[in-house]
C-alpha cells in the first residue's frame, strides 16, 4: 500500500492521546466468507460443518477467531489507518476470544488508546498501545486485541 499523501492524513501521533476512544464501524459476518476462511486457514470441524459444530461446545457453526481478528483489522484499516500516519506495528501483546462469533452476527469495533510515547530510537515516530474491542449485536465483547502501532509525528 502506498503512503497516504500528507494532505489526506488526519491522524498523527499527537492526535492519539491516552484515553481516546474511537468507534471504527460495524460489519455482519457472512456465512460463506466464514466457511471460505476456515477452509483455507483454520479447518477445524466446528468452523466447517453444522453437524460437527452441533457436537462441539459452540453448538453451531462458529467463525474462526483468526477470521474475527481479520475482520477487526479490515475495519481498523478502512476506518482509521487509511487516514493516519501509520508506520506499521511492532506486534501484539495479547489476543483474547471472549465469546464465539457466529455467521450472521453483527460486530462493532472500538479502539481505546491505553499508552502513548515517543520512540527513543526514532524521535520522529510515536508508539501507541491500543485495545481493540469488538462487540456483537447484543453488546457482548467477543474480542480483545492489545497491541502497538507506530505513527509519524508532526513536524
Amino acid at each position: 500500500m502506498s503512503e497516504a499523501p500528507q494532505n489526506r492524513i488526519k491522524y498523527f501521533w499527537e492526535d492519539l492521546p491516552v484515553g481516546a476512544v474511537r468507534e471504527l464501524g460495524s460489519l455482519t459476518v457472512d456465512r460463506n466468507e466464514a466457511l471460505e476462511f476456515a477452509q483455507k486457514y483454520d479447518p477445524q470441524p466446528f468452523h466447517l460443518s453444522e453437524a460437527a459444530a452441533a457436537q462441539s461446545i459452540f453448538g453451531r457453526l462458529s467463525t474462526s477467531g483468526w477470521h474475527t481478528c481479520s475482520m477487526a483489522m479490515g475495519l481498523l484499516v478502512r476506518n482509521f489507518l487509511c487516514e493516519a500516519a501509520s508506520l506499521g506495528s511492532p506486534g501484539v501483546e495479547q489476543i483474547k476470544w471472549l465469546k464465539p462469533v457466529y455467521p450472521g452476527d453483527t460486530l462493532t469495533l472500538r479502539q481505546r488508546i491505553v499508552e502513548s510515547r515517543p520512540m527513543k530510537s526514532r524521535p520522529d515516530v510515536g508508539l501507541v498501545r491500543t485495545h481493540w474491542e469488538m462487540f456483537n449485536q447484543h453488546g457482548e465483547q467477543v474480542l480483545l486485541m492489545d497491541g502497538y502501532g507506530m505513527f509519524r509525528r508532526r513536524g
